[in-house]
């Protein structure tokens, strides 16, 4: 539970269910980042309503006895915000207002919330919008009457505000326009990457809030900006680094997470076009969180999806200074040993000793550890560089091949 509380804040509650592909541990485990995503967005939670369930209602996504259990919350309560785990159909979303008579949000409105809040950029907003209007289109019939009755807040920014009386084929147009918009800007920056020349190209990737941009600012001395929420970073941030005698281009890209959605997988095609075409991909990790294993396994289910699975990576273990385990008496060792309770030097004895030396420990905020990470990059770039550019190598006399 986050521990600092904001009167500004809208006082949201959570609901998420328990079922035979995730349990009551992983259902606690998104909840909580559920709630951190409410916190990204303004918001406050004071109550979460957990349900098991073999599968969705179709009509309420929980049953009816517990829809009437957080309906009695909310009105003693006078809760303005209810935030479903999973994606709920337009009918589920239409019913359950119906029901509560409260702004009804899921995860995905969520997240493409937060995402209208970070974009900077006029191309950043764009593929925010495109990803606002594919996920309003099939929802507009409840919409725009319920937008006419609460404005504003979470999950409401972008085009909702301004749109209220549009229709699904302006909103059709709009989409096709967007996607235009984006076509002509995705032939520019392919064009800016073309002529960014024989440099080789690394790009910082990784769940989000693992300290990308922090690590970026450390090695490229700029000023990216970092915050410890989620979704910091939306536009691709590319840096000139030199390490030793060897320059290269390396670039900051969005952070992944789990239950991404696909509207933003596909509006957000230019910017893992830096991932795509980088040689070198350093997957940045948050060793210090429990789940740091589920979360590199959702990078690279993202890394699959857009065929960059199999290029050269080096594991970058971070947040090494909040890494903390625990401790067991010595009668337990054996019976209760479990992942939660590995030292650092346990974890670098598991799978992580099978990445040929490719996984590197280090504190990006206290600056642990960087000298072995600058020359794991240098040595990593340099056999890249001489094996793709022989001919450059008198650029470089101290890289030998």
């Amino acid at each position: 539970m986050l521990e600092k509380k904001n009167l500004d804040y809208e006082k949201v509650v959570l609901v998420g269910i328990i079922h035979q592909q995730q349990d009551e541990k992983k259902s606690k485990e998104y909840l909580d980042e559920l709630e951190f995503l409410t916190y990204t967005a303004g918001g406050e939670v004071v109550k979460r309503f957990v349900q098991k369930i073999d599968t969705p209602n179709p009509k309420t996504f929980i049953g009816t006895g517990k829809i009437e259990e957080v309906k009695l919350f909310v009105e003693e309560n006078k809760i303005g915000t209810i935030v479903f785990d999973d994606e709920l159909t337009p009918a589920q979303q239409n019913n359950i207002e119906k029901l509560l008579q409260i702004k009804v949000l899921d995860r995905t409105t969520l997240i493409l919330d937060i995402f209208a809040q970070r974009a900077q950029t006029s191309y950043a907003r764009t593929q925010v919008e495109l990803a606002q209007y594919q996920y309003l289109l099939p929802r507009l019939t409840g919409l725009w009457t319920h937008l006419e009755r609460q404005r504003g807040g979470i999950g409401m920014r972008g085009p909702g505000e301004t749109e209220i009386e549009t229709d699904r084929r302006i909103v059709r147009d709009r989409i096709a326009l967007l996607k235009k918009k984006l076509e002509s800007i995705d032939r520019q920056m392919a064009t800016q990457r073309s002529n960014r020349g024989a440099l080789v190209r690394v790009a910082l990737i990784g769940y989000t809030n693992v300290g990308k941009s922090t690590l970026m600012n450390v090695i490229s001395k700029s000023n990216v900006f970092a915050e410890n929420k989620l979704f910091a970073t939306l536009d691709t941030t590319v840096r000139k680094v030199v390490i030793e005698n060897l320059p290269f281009l390396l670039s900051d890209t969005v952070g992944f997470i789990r239950k991404l959605p696909t509207q933003l997988i596909e509006s957000f095609k230019s910017t893992l076009d830096e991932v795509r075409e980088a040689d070198l991909l350093l997957h940045v990790v948050d060793i210090s969180h429990p789940n740091f294993e589920e979360h590199i396994n959702s990078v690279n289910q993202i890394l699959s999806e857009i065929n960059s699975i199999d290029k050269p990576t080096i594991m970058i273990f971070n947040k090494i200074d909040a890494y903390k385990y625990e401790i067991l008496e010595e009668d337990d060792l054996i019976t209760q040993r479990s992942s939660k309770h590995f030292t650092l030097a346990d974890w670098k004895q598991t799978w992580m000793n099978r990445t040929n030396g490719d996984a590197i420990f280090i504190s990006a905020t206290n600056k642990e550890n960087l000298d072995e990470f600058r020359e794991k990059i240098y040595e990593k770039v340099k056999d890249i560089h001489v094996t793709r550019f022989p001919y450059n190598n008198f650029l470089y006399p101290e890289i030998d091949t």
